[in-house]
């Protein structure tokens, strides 16, 4: 077991943060963006970044190679479907996606919007951490996360009547 604390200053114990968060046992702030039989959208509120979504297998699964057919059309589909979203809802012209193998969590990719705030630090794989450290240091302020709110609230909005 894992105590963690969330974004929202909750404290959990938990045996699998992503198993917890697939099930609904918890709750991520703002609520699941989408879901789909083997898929979970949400947004990690700890970096207040507009349309950052997390797209999590529900499937306790690694690698992108351990994902069955049904699963990979509905990971391609559903990515679209939200990229779509970002673009129509929040007006995101470029996103960086990421996953890696070598994590205990499911399979799971991040989209991370660019905004122009973000260049200071660079326009590169290599600026998104720092990117995500600012976010998370220094945007990490009641009216910044209420707009986070608001855009997940977009999303889940246009994703529901889309599908």
């Amino acid at each position: 077991m894992k105590n963690i604390t969330l974004a929202d200053g909750r404290n959990i114990t938990v045996k699998c943060l992503s198993c917890s968060l697939v099930t609904g046992e918890i709750q991520p702030s703002g609520g699941t963006i989408y879901e789909t039989t083997f898929f979970h959208a949400h947004q990690d509120v700890a970096y207040p970044i507009r349309g950052l979504v997390i797209l999590a297998s529900k499937r306790h699964v690694t690698c992108l190679d351990e994902l069955t057919k049904e699963e990979r059309s509905d990971y391609i589909h559903t990515l679209y479907q939200i990229r779509k979203a970002q673009r129509e809802v929040l007006g995101i012209e470029h996103v960086y996606y990421f996953y890696n193998e070598d994590t205990t969590h499911h399979f799971h990719t991040w989209m991370v919007p660019r905004y122009d705030w973000m260049h200071e630090f660079g326009k590169s794989v290599e600026s998104v951490r720092p990117v995500l450290l600012h976010a998370r240091q220094s945007r990490n302020h009641t009216d910044e996360v209420e707009k986070t709110l608001t855009a997940i609230h977009g999303l889940r909005e246009f994703l529901n009547k889309s599908y």
